[in-house]
């Protein structure tokens, strides 16, 4: 038995509340080391005969990644507390791991040798708006979504869409552009929109911003926003904004100050400043974002500073009931803030989603304390490796996503935000080198697995663009310029993840083993009455899959074409780059 590569530790997402009285826990060992592993626990103050009483749960292997297996049980404790420990078994050696090591024999005589819950306090339960489970989103960079007022476009407005992108142009994308869209937006299935910043700020991208309680001026008014807000929400659409609190624009009035008046600003601890006089050549003296000196980095440890943002995040949450905020740059500020942030908006709305912008493993910002979710960018580069770029096999993206998976607990995964593209990276149908079929199986995955998936706007009529601000192109209202064969193909996708729950978030997710067929990436959702096996050929010939299982005494249902279909040998014909939905 490997011993070293034993892992288990009591907290975050190796043991944790899930409900009110069920509790998960996961234990990881090296991979194909162990035959079966046992969960032994009990209650500590529950003792006979001068021997701790307890009770044996079989964990089931839950996945496995390049290194490791993980083992998951899931059990219901009667009294809230709980201590606990493991039965190891290799086939060739058994013995019981504790906090306290390994033993031959699982000790009875003092539950101080095993891991501790000491106490299921509800309080401790990560609780994100249920809402969000069952959201499909879709991404709006305003600009450049449509123009529906020409009286509030900006100085140097070109024509819709008479050139391509630049750092610097504008097109006079606005907030009614979206209001008159809301039919489209319905059409396609859309249940939420997230929007990039609308905060008055120079650029067109507005993730520098002047005044975080205005809208810019080319987008619209407050009274328009509140119209959009309510015309949205009467379409079952929710609204996230994003909120840019690591940095502000450097027109943000208090910078100028800075910048004016030096040292005797009233403002210059509301910045990391190095020294005094100010300098933005050859390189900044203040901490900014990146590199650039045109946005510097705020100080939320003051306490001015800190008031201002919390006002910010309650004022459009308490005046325009929006339904979320997106965090710009969320792992780069302190965590004591987003804390208040957190206490702040969800007293105003409790069920308020808070999505944070962390491209690597945030498991530290979601304890409950802070966000409800991240971006999922790992998610993000694994769909694009495997469906894409072609760079690696179903079998290692199988391994890469279960490391993931296993990464969160499972009320976070539920509602972790899914993304393809952003205004931050190619367009999807660039990073598939224009092939329909590789889009429509991105999509396909997209849309079927757990977490809360999101649409760039765009993607869904097939727009190509290369990296930022290739991206960001105006949006094609022609409709001899859309691709109608992707639109159905994404809106059909959306109203079976609607009617399926098993598509969106409920049963248990698992990938069927990819050494089964190597050219194939199949996952299924099942729970207790049904399941649902989705299957994507990743090779350009057609193939047959072979289905792990016995299915034909069963009725199985191709949920894609609505038939009922007969299985000969359990084998499942797929075309080259296609995909199967089967449901028994």
């Amino acid at each position: 038995m490997f011993k070293e590569a034993i892992y288990h530790r009591p907290k975050d997402n190796y043991a944790y509340v899930c409900t009110e009285n069920e509790v998960h826990i996961t234990i990881r060992t090296k991979k194909n080391d162990l035959q079966k592993v046992t969960l032994v626990h009990g209650d500590p103050y529950e003792w006979k005969d001068k021997e701790w009483q307890t009770s044996t749960t079989p964990m089931r292997k839950s996945g496995s990644d390049q290194l490791f297996d993980y083992w998951f049980a899931a059990i219901y404790p009667p009294f809230r507390r709980l201590r606990y420990g493991f039965i190891l078994d290799d086939g060739i050696e058994t013995v019981c791991f504790t906090e306290k090591g390994f033993y031959s024999e699982p000790p009875l005589d003092d539950t101080a040798y095993y891991f501790c819950f000491p106490y299921m306090n509800s309080a401790d339960i990560f609780n994100a708006p249920s809402w969000v489970k069952d959201t499909v989103w879709y991404q709006i960079f305003p600009e450049r979504f449509a123009n529906g007022n020409k009286n509030h476009d900006p100085e140097g407005v070109l024509a819709w869409g008479s050139e391509e992108p630049s750092p610097s142009n504008f097109f006079g994308g606005d907030l009614e552009g979206v209001i008159q869209n809301i039919p489209y937006l319905k059409e396609l299935g859309i249940t939420g929109i997230y929007f990039t910043p609308i905060f008055k700020a120079y650029s067109n991208h507005k993730y520098d911003t002047i005044d975080y309680m205005e809208i810019d001026p080319q987008f619209g008014t407050k009274e328009t926003f509140k119209e959009l807000v309510n015309a949205c929400h009467q379409n079952g659409i929710k609204i996230m904004l994003d909120a840019v609190f690591n940095h502000s624009g450097f027109y943000f009035p208090p910078f100028q100050d800075v910048l004016e008046k030096g040292e005797k600003s009233l403002f210059k601890d509301w910045f990391h400043i190095d020294e005094f006089p100010v300098m933005t050549k050859p390189q900044a003296n203040y901490d900014t974002f990146a590199f650039t000196p045109f946005m510097p980095k705020l100080n939320t440890e003051n306490p001015e500073v800190k008031e201002y943002l919390l006002e910010v995040g309650r004022y459009w949450v308490r005046e325009f009931d929006i339904d979320g905020w997106r965090l710009d740059v969320a792992n780069e500020v302190d965590h004591a803030f987003w804390r208040e942030f957190r206490k702040e908006v969800k007293a105003i709305k409790p069920d308020l989603y808070i999505l944070g912008e962390i491209w690597h493993d945030s498991m530290p910002w979601l304890r409950g304390d802070q966000f409800d979710a991240v971006m999922n960018y790992p998610f993000t580069t694994n769909i694009l490796k495997l469906l894409a770029k072609q760079s690696i096999t179903a079998k290692e993206f199988v391994e890469s996503m279960t490391g993931v998976i296993h990464m969160y607990t499972r009320n976070i995964n539920e509602v972790a935000f899914n993304l393809v593209g952003s205004h931050d990276t190619p367009r999807i149908l660039t990073e598939c080198e224009e092939d329909m079929d590789r889009v429509k199986q991105v999509f396909t995955l997209l849309l079927t697995f757990i977490g809360t998936p999101c649409i760039y706007y765009g993607d869904e009529i097939g727009m190509s663009g290369t990296q930022d601000p290739g991206c960001r192109k105006c949006m094609e209202w022609e409709k001899e310029k859309q691709n109608a064969d992707l639109f159905n193909h994404i809106q059909k996708l959306i109203q079976l993840r609607m009617m399926h729950p098993l598509l969106r978030n409920a049963g248990e997710l698992s990938f069927i083993d990819p050494e089964h067929h190597d050219k194939c990436l199949a996952y299924m959702k099942s729970n207790d009455d049904k399941s649902i096996i989705v299957i994507l050929n990743t090779s350009s010939n057609s193939v047959e899959y072979p289905l792990p299982y016995r299915l034909n005494e069963k009725t199985v249902k191709n949920l894609w074409t609505g038939q009922v279909i007969e299985l000969s040998n359990d084998i499942v014909q797929l075309q080259s780059n296609g995909f199967a939905i089967l449901e028994f």
